[in-house]
């Protein structure tokens, strides 16, 4: 995907993404300080939120094939398998029972397939939220900010799903986190956003050990994370 002179005026704040692109196939993280356009970007990229001008090319990628999971997942009044397929049904695919059941057992969710989805607990909520967005096996899917508040076991879970996803079948993620363990962790390219535009594009190594852009320095530096290897 390439975006080109991309442009979105929210009242002061003023996206402007001179020029970027995610490959195919690849995880890429986006991180930055709050207010620098991480959501605004992934919400246009989905496409819930119309952009001012420039340019979007989706090489092939229809809105079909694309979804979000954000840090307050939406979920429907109804049971927790009925939310689950739910993508399928819309986009007029078969419900196959095996790939129902292997996702709820991923998640740990297969006990609960007939309970109400919001009776869940939160960390539930989200797990389910995130193989409603893998179960119709789309082509690009935005993360923004789930591992957040998540305890290590269920965040350890959401990075299992994703690299085994892209040994079996690589597709292309975008993922927004404050988890700078987690970007370096699972991320093929790391794009750091400042003031509406991406200002950097680099491996998740050179980005966070070795910095030189004096914004992405001064960010690092004020994160209490310490990085090994």
């Amino acid at each position: 995907m390439k975006i080109t002179n991309l442009k979105k005026q929210q009242g002061s704040f003023l996206l402007n993404v001179a020029d970027a692109t995610f490959e195919q196939g690849k995880i890429h993280g986006i991180i930055g300080s709050n207010g620098s356009g991480k959501t605004t970007l992934s919400k246009i990229i989905m496409g819930t939120l119309p952009y001012d001008s420039g340019t979007i090319d989706y090489e092939g990628l229809t809105p079909r094939d694309i979804t979000m999971t954000g840090q307050r997942p939406y979920l429907m009044h109804t049971s927790v398998y009925n939310n689950l397929v739910y993508p399928l049904k819309v986009r007029k695919q078969p419900v196959d029972e095996k790939l129902v059941h292997y996702w709820l057992e991923k998640a740990g969710l297969e006990d609960k397939k007939k309970q109400y989805a919001l009776s869940l607990s939160s960390g539930e909520q989200q797990k389910l939220s995130f193989i409603r967005a893998l179960i119709f096996k789309p082509k690009l899917v935005i993360v923004d900010e789930t591992l957040s508040n998540l305890d290590p076991d269920s965040a350890d879970l959401f990075e299992r799903l994703i690299l085994e996803q892209q040994q079996n079948n690589p597709i292309t993620w975008i993922t927004i986190s404050h988890q700078l363990v987690h970007i370096k962790k699972i991320c093929d390219m790391v794009h750091f956003m400042d003031k509406g535009n991406i200002i950097s594009s680099d491996t998740p190594h050179n980005m966070l050990m070795q910095p030189t852009h004096p914004t992405i320095i001064k960010y690092l530096s004020n994160t209490e994370v310490s990085f090994k290897g």
